[in-house]
C-alpha cells in the first residue's frame, strides 16, 4: 500500500485528489494538511511514502517543507512531488535542488496523477524528457559551474554515462538500450551513483548533471 500525505491550502484541491487516489486498491491518503508546517508534522507522524505539496502556502512554503523533510534522516524514505498550477513554476529548480522527487501540474489527469504517485513511490524522478528540456532552457541554460568535492569525479564512466543519461530524462530500459546493457544493470550503475554523490534520488542526479556540467543544454 503507498501511503499518500497531501498538502495544500486549498480544500479543493485536498478533496479532488483524495477523491481520485482513493479510487485505486494500492494508495491509500494518510492524512491532510492545509500549510507547510502542518504537513511536516504529519510526515513524521504518519511517515507517508509520497507527500503531494504545494509550493505557496501559509506558514511554511513547500520549498522550505521540502528542504526540511530532506533533511531528516527520519523521513529517507519520504518522496515528495510539489504541486503548481503552472507547467514551468518559477521555483521548480529550487524545489528539486531542496530535495523533491519532481512536480506535478495541478490540472493533471487522473491517470496521470496515479502514475506519477507510483513512480514517485519507488524512487524514480517525475521528470519526463520535454520537461527536463524546459527545465534546462529556462533555469540551467548558464555556464557550467564545475562542481567540486561532489563525488563527481569519483564516478566511473559507465556510471557518468548513465547518469548523464538519467539527466535527459530517460528511464532505465531506455539507459539499458542506450548503453547496451541489461536494465538491471543500468539501475544498478545509477544507484551507485546516487550513493557516491548522496543524491537523494533521481531528480537530484538530474541537477548535479547539469550544473557540475556533465551534461549541457547542447548535448541534451
Amino acid at each position: 500500500m503507498i501511503r499518500v500525505l497531501l498538502v495544500d491550502d486549498q480544500p479543493l484541491i485536498r478533496s479532488g485528489f483524495r477523491a481520485l487516489l482513493d479510487l485505486e486498491d494500492d494508495i491509500e491518503v494518510v492524512a491532510e494538511a492545509a500549510d507547510g508546517a502542518e504537513g511536516l508534522a504529519l510526515a513524521a507522524r504518519h511517515l507517508p511514502d509520497v507527500v503531494l505539496i504545494d509550493i505557496r502556502m501559509p506558514v511554511v512554503d513547500g520549498i522550505e517543507a521540502t528542504r526540511r523533510i530532506a533533511a531528516d534522516p527520519a523521513l529517507a524514505q519520504v518522496h515528495v512531488v510539489i504541486l503548481t498550477n503552472y507547467g514551468m513554476d518559477e521555483y521548480v529548480l529550487d524545489a528539486l535542488r531542496a530535495g523533491a522527487a519532481g512536480f506535478l501540474v495541478k490540472d493533471i489527469v487522473p491517470d496521470d496523477l496515479v502514475h506519477a504517485v507510483r513512480v514517485a513511490a519507488r524512487g524514480d524522478a517525475l521528470l519526463a524528457p520535454s520537461i527536463t528540456r524546459k527545465l534546462i532552457k529556462r533555469y540551467v541554460a548558464q555556464p557550467p559551474s564545475l562542481l567540486t568535492g561532489t563525488g563527481l569525479d569519483g564516478l566511473t564512466e559507465r556510471e557518468r554515462e548513465a547518469v548523464a543519461l538519467v539527466a535527459q530524462g530517460l528511464s532505465n530500459d531506455q539507459i539499458a538500450d542506450r548503453m547496451v546493457i541489461s536494465p538491471l544493470t543500468a539501475k544498478t550503475h545509477i544507484n551507485r551513483a546516487m550513493t557516491k554523490l548522496h543524491a537523494r534520488d533521481r531528480a537530484q542526479l538530474v541537477v548535479l548533471a547539469y550544473e557540475s556540467g556533465l551534461v549541457t543544454p547542447r548535448n541534451a
